[in-house]
């Protein structure tokens, strides 16, 4: 369920008929039922992402709130939880919540949007 839903968030890698190689015993991407909606990524897919990620990275994940928060044309998530819990989501050096905001801007801008991570203080 989780790669079906990164899948869909950032497309898939198989190459389909017609194309080179497509493993074997793998099915092609262009023949699966749910390919209709593959290419169709919501805002509410990335928050979802986002709060899956987020919770399996802290020690309450209970705790945990993500909203996305519409203001004009910005768009963003953001991320609430224990004070204890903060620096684990924005990583040393803040590598984590680097690579969260990358995936993220990857995944929006197949939605031909712009989407920011914040992590409320």
């Amino acid at each position: 369920m989780l790669f079906e839903a990164i899948r869909k968030l950032f497309g898939g890698s198989k190459k389909c008929a017609g194309d080179s190689k497509v493993e074997r015993g793998s099915s092609c991407a262009c023949k699966s039922k749910n390919n209709a909606s593959a290419g169709t990524v919501k805002l509410s897919d990335l928050e979802d992402f986002v709060s899956y990620v987020v919770k399996n990275l802290v020690d309450a994940p209970e705790e945990v709130k993500v909203e996305t928060v519409v203001e004009n044309s910005a768009k963003t998530i953001r991320i609430s939880c224990r004070k204890d819990d903060t620096g684990k989501i924005i990583g040393k050096k803040g590598k984590t919540i680097i690579a969260l905001r990358a995936l993220v801007a990857g995944a929006a801008g197949r939605m031909q949007d712009r989407v920011s991570v914040e992590v409320a203080d």
